[in-house]
């Protein structure tokens, strides 16, 4: 057998990709192992006489692959398995999942390992031996009913993503020990995409990805590196649509890691830097005209979810209003101004709890602002605008950033949807 892909090497560290159904040392099975192909390589490559070192600081279940890390130097095994330890080491996974899972969740639970069957499960705080095992996921994409979840790791148990995914109906495709239903043959869906440590001597940060070569899922495994910015959605030869998380600039830190993934790209709308959810860009020149002519033709469909202070009422409505001097501001204005801009948008409360309701809101037209402007004349200002808004309910709901969603976009007759969601009770808990 071949050595794995390095993806990484100095005199410190080696990185590679672990090949599924490979165990990371030898056991009992005496199959070829990880470590031992390592070593085999590093001897040849540097033509060292005698026993190779190198140090295993961490490990991944043999059906799993992904990125892992090994040390070449005592020193060096001495300080990542203490950053292992510590939780200092950042580890995320990528996992396909029966059953359709909620956007995100932290799992908390107790996990139990039986040493006799090789198997774990989640058993009653204080029981004896059982050890805290802690994760969050995200869900990337759905589809045939499986989900596409990214998966960051708070502890190291052994197959704790397995069982605790799986304890919440949620069990990983082809995982033959964890899964009732998996069928013999099938390949597990979960992989190691992500691994940051701090190298041992420089003492600065290094992130190495893995990305699996899975069928199901190609665009939100494409983009798993702008994991940070945004989630994958849907791309071909001209188009891509992604997932922007709230806090990234389209056309800066968002279009930056995606350049690095897409060579063209070019932007063809904006979300305010605090709005979450769908965002367009054109890979030729072709479809960038293309599309810049649709948004400006309104050929395409916008809907957003939102969540608003008060409770308006449904309907259809349309205002006026003009960029302030520096352009920064929108102002509301009557139509007969001078630079009056129309807008207008189409609204349905979808629920209401505590002083607040979840929207759908349809844009017609598409205006810098212009949900934030609107709803705030309606005097239902979005919850968490701080420019716009409530500065006094957003202390109260302890909210500081818009929550405003792109949902869904409907552009070239294609229609995608956010896997992200708005819920009231994230923003009901006011301060006493």
């Amino acid at each position: 057998m071949t050595a794995p892909h390095v993806l990484f090497e100095d005199n410190h560290l080696l990185v590679v990709e672990k090949p599924e159904n490979l165990p990371v040392q030898a056991d009992a099975s005496g199959d070829a192992d990880l470590l031992t192909l390592l070593k085999a390589y590093v001897k040849e490559k540097y033509q060292k006489p005698g026993e190779v070192y190198l140090g295993l600081v961490h490990r991944l279940d043999r059906p799993v692959g992904g990125v892992m890390v090994f040390a070449r130097t005592s020193k060096a095994a001495g300080r990542l398995t203490a950053q292992f330890k510590d939780r200092r080491a950042h580890k995320r996974y990528v996992a396909i999942v029966d059953g359709d899972a909620p956007a995100s969740a932290e799992c908390v639970d107790w996990l139990l390992k039986d040493e006799s069957t090789n198997t774990t499960r989640v058993v009653p705080e204080g029981t004896d031996g059982a050890k805290k095992a802690i994760l969050r996921f995200r869900t990337l994409a759905r589809e045939n009913g499986t989900s596409l979840l990214d998966v960051e790791l708070l502890t190291g148990r052994p197959h704790q993503i397995r069982v605790q995914l799986s304890s919440r109906g949620l069990p990983i495709v082809g995982d033959m020990r964890y899964h009732p239903n998996a069928r013999p043959g099938t390949q597990i869906r979960l992989w190691a995409y992500m691994l940051t440590v701090q190298h041992p001597t420089l003492n600065e940060p290094m992130t190495f990805y893995s990305i699996p070569r899975w069928r199901e899922y190609p665009a939100a495994l494409k983009l798993l590196p702008a994991h940070e910015v945004c989630s994958g959605v849907y791309f071909d030869d001209d188009l891509l649509i992604v997932d922007k998380n709230a806090g990234a600039e389209v056309e800066g830190e968002l279009f930056g890691e995606l350049s690095a993934i897409f060579d063209p790209l070019y932007p063809v709308h904006r979300l305010d830097a605090n709005t979450e959810g769908l965002v367009c860009f054109a890979r030729t020149e072709p479809m960038r005209d293309r599309l810049l002519d649709a948004f400006y033709r309104h050929e395409t469909e916008k809907v957003y979810h939102a969540i608003l202070v008060g409770r308006p009422k449904d309907g259809t409505y349309t205002h006026y209003a003009k960029k302030d001097a520096d352009g920064a501001l929108m102002r509301l204005c009557r139509e007969s101004d001078p630079d009056a801009l129309r807008m207008e948008l189409a609204l349905r409360v979808l629920e209401t709890r505590r002083g607040l309701s979840l929207c759908e809101i349809r844009l017609m037209t598409g205006r810098t602002h212009q949900i934030r402007v609107q709803t705030s004349a309606l005097g239902c200002p979005v919850l968490g605008d701080d420019k716009y808004g409530d500065r006094e309910a957003n202390k109260r709901y302890k909210r500081r950033r818009q929550a405003l969603l792109a949902k869904r976009l409907t552009v070239l007759k294609k229609t995608f949807e956010s896997t992200k969601e708005l819920k009231l009770n994230d923003f009901t808990e006011e301060k006493r």
